[in-house]
């Protein structure tokens, strides 16, 4: 089994010593129950991982360990966006762990027309801060080298110019829609710059959302047979991603 991953500030040179202390040592030590000689990895979650010896354990919230091999991983080509329609309640967060979980580099959230749930002002705070600690969290359990970034929430404007500045720079915007008229496997990923996955609420994007963004260069897109739920529709289609392009190559 591979080791387990904890976050630290900045990944240290090989043969330094380090400690792990704060959420990320009670994490290690109280609930994945580290003891001296184990293995860890230790990542930045800007790309650099250390494989490592556990060489003391003190208290409830401390490891001490040996650094080995340091790497540091390039993020995978093509770039992946999910911009992410507001899922209703308990959903919200799953789609960011369930996309993350499956390589996504980075999620905007954004404020749909058809969105059930509505952010505002203290409670958009709340809800992008949440979104970026369940990215760190599933990136951990994933053994990710690099923690997507969450970006804050976005209006149709804000998506609008996302998606234009992305296809102007020779990239991909597809809007998965059940309704599409391309195939997701007729388009082809593997060659553009970055993609750009727009995702709607639980009712669908807006005809004239559709309707703005494809005449923005974004394409309609049908994922497959089955009509997704919103919040298992991004990790659905990075794994078609995965196969149809080099990002799952090591």
């Amino acid at each position: 089994m591979t080791p387990p991953l904890f976050w630290v500030d900045d990944v240290p040179a090989a043969g330094d010593t380090a400690t792990v202390s704060g959420s990320e040592g009670r994490h290690a030590v109280t609930v994945t129950r580290i003891r001296q000689g184990q293995s860890v990895i230790l990542g930045d979650g800007r790309g650099t991982l250390a494989d490592c010896e556990v060489t003391g354990v003190s208290g409830k919230d401390r490891l001490t360990v040996r650094v080995g091999r340091v790497e540091f991983n390039t993020r995978p080509k093509p770039l992946v966006t999910v911009v992410q329609a507001l899922p209703k309640s308990e959903r919200s967060e799953l789609a960011v762990d369930l996309m993350t979980e499956a390589g996504v580099d980075a999620v905007v959230p954004w404020q749909a027309s058809r969105c059930v749930a509505r952010w505002a002002g203290s409670k958009a705070e709340r809800g992008v801060e949440k979104w970026r600690a369940t990215a760190a969290t599933a990136a951990k359990q994933a053994r990710r080298p690099w923690i997507p970034d969450v970006a804050d929430l976005a209006t149709t404007t804000d998506v609008r110019d996302l998606c234009a500045r992305a296809v102007a720079d020779g990239g991909v915007v597809a809007l998965l829609h059940e309704a599409g008229s391309t195939p997701f496997r007729s388009v082809d990923f593997a060659s553009a710059s970055e993609v750009v996955l727009v995702i709607g609420p639980e009712g669908g994007l807006d005809d004239n959302e559709i309707a703005d963004l494809t005449a923005l260069g974004g394409k309609a897109v049908v994922l497959g047979p089955e009509v997704l739920r919103t919040a298992a529709a991004g990790a659905v289609a990075l794994g078609a991603l995965g196969a149809a392009t080099d990002r799952w190559s090591r």
